[in-house]
């Protein structure tokens, strides 16, 4: 390893400044009989030795350690150039010197350190390619379901799910004896709905862990609606009902080309519970396995489809007999995204019997403003919805109801 700290040279020795006194004196020490004789001839033809000079130095001959600290302090007054001029006065010394070179190169240097190269330093505050499940590059049902790898935002975060609504309806009845064996109560038609939905990924790459683009994946998802009695002051404002519905829903990226533009994203299936949460007699509640589906084409127009069949249960434990004839037992849910800031929607149920039962669900969101990523629409809109049939809550599944609720709904966060 070669070291370069910075030295001053003479002849082939390499000394450096903080270190020509001690060898200065070592040269002294180790030929003194020539440098005392070569000292006296230039005595003999040059100025007698003036306080302060070598020559004073080279006269303590009897005390070693006090001649050669005298040197060390001479050295240290000395500029390296007058320093170095010194030394070829001594001829015998620098002779003596060259003999015991071996000596010298054993002085303790001090090595150079090595520089250390300043890495750059990189700030960002993007998500990489691989982990956003924001990125409008993808499309409506890629991102939702996180169906490939670029749009895989993990498992156990908390997403949307159902839209986060608070809205004021009106309808053009509400019921007030749900129950034949309860007394009625005066409930306005003029209400509150609050409706909050979420879901976590709890599990992904189940049937999918060999192909390095796509991701099939497990949810756990929970929706909750409930109807305030807002302004109803002579009952002190109550909750006149609440439905719960937790579910599992696996989904598997099953990716197709349809005719006309269409591709089919992905299909599922779900096991989902419904209930109020109520005693008999107001108790509401069924359970049901779920198939679906997802076609969409390009970003403007997505379809979800749903074919659902009831578990059965035994007659005395079932809170809502035939439920399915008036909800439905299927589900049609198309979307088209007229604009950047405008989605007009529909929902059709059908109870895929004679009696022809169901409902239907239109509705206008408006993006409030653009969203906070380039390219892609706020998470806040305005809605306005309009339903008429059955099911629009459990305790009025066998009520035909039309309801015109208008507020703001929380999508896609």
């Amino acid at each position: 390893m070669t070291i370069k700290p910075r030295f001053k040279t003479y002849g082939t020795l390499v000394l450096a400044p903080h270190r020509l006194a001690q060898v200065a004196g070592l040269a002294f020490v180790l030929g003194s009989p020539l440098w005392l004789n070569h000292a006296q001839a230039q005595t003999t033809t040059s100025a007698a030795p003036t306080n302060g000079s070598w020559q004073q130095c080279a006269t303590l001959t009897d005390d070693r350690e006090a001649r050669l600290g005298c040197f060390d302090r001479w050295a240290t007054q000395q500029p390296a150039a007058a320093l170095l001029s010194a030394l070829p006065a001594a001829s015998g010394a620098a002779e003596n010197l060259a003999d015991n070179t071996a000596l010298v190169s054993d002085l303790p240097t001090r090595p150079a350190e090595p520089a250390v190269p300043l890495q750059p330093v990189t700030i960002t505050m993007l998500a990489p390619a691989a982990h956003n499940c924001k990125n409008p590059q993808f499309s409506e049902f890629s991102r939702f379901w996180e169906l490939e790898a670029g749009s895989d935002c993990g498992t156990f975060a908390i997403r949307g799910y159902r839209p986060i609504s608070l809205s004021w309806i009106g309808a053009n009845s509400v019921n007030t004896q749900p129950s034949s064996s309860a007394p009625a109560q005066p409930y306005n038609a003029n209400e509150t709905r609050i409706q909050l939905s979420v879901r976590t990924k709890i599990a992904q790459g189940l049937l999918t862990q060999d192909e390095p683009l796509r991701r099939d994946s497990l949810w756990f998802g929970y929706t909750q609606q409930s109807y305030w009695q807002l302004f109803n002051s002579e009952l002190s404002r109550p909750f006149r009902t609440t439905d719960h519905e937790p579910e599992i829903t696996y989904i598997y990226p099953t990716d197709a080309e349809l005719p006309g533009g269409w591709r089919l994203r992905y299909s599922g299936l779900s096991v989902v519970h419904q209930s109020n949460g109520q005693s008999l007699p107001f108790s509401r509640s069924w359970n049901r396995t779920v198939l679906m589906a997802g076609i969409e084409k390009g970003k403007q127009f997505q379809v979800q489809a749903r074919l659902w069949r009831r578990m059965s249960e035994a007659a005395v434990d079932d809170d809502n007999p035939g439920i399915e004839n008036y909800i439905g037992r299927a589900e049609v849910l198309g979307l088209w995204n007229v604009n950047q800031a405008n989605t007009l929607g529909a929902t059709l149920r059908h109870s895929l019997r004679s009696e022809a039962n169901g409902s239907v669900r239109l509705e206008w969101l408006r993006a409030i403003s653009e969203g906070a990523i380039p390219g892609s629409r706020s998470d806040l809109r305005f809605h306005t919805q309009l339903f008429s049939g059955y099911g629009d809550s459990l305790i009025d599944y066998n009520r035909r109801r039309t309801v015109l609720s208008i507020g703001l709904t929380l999508v896609d966060w």
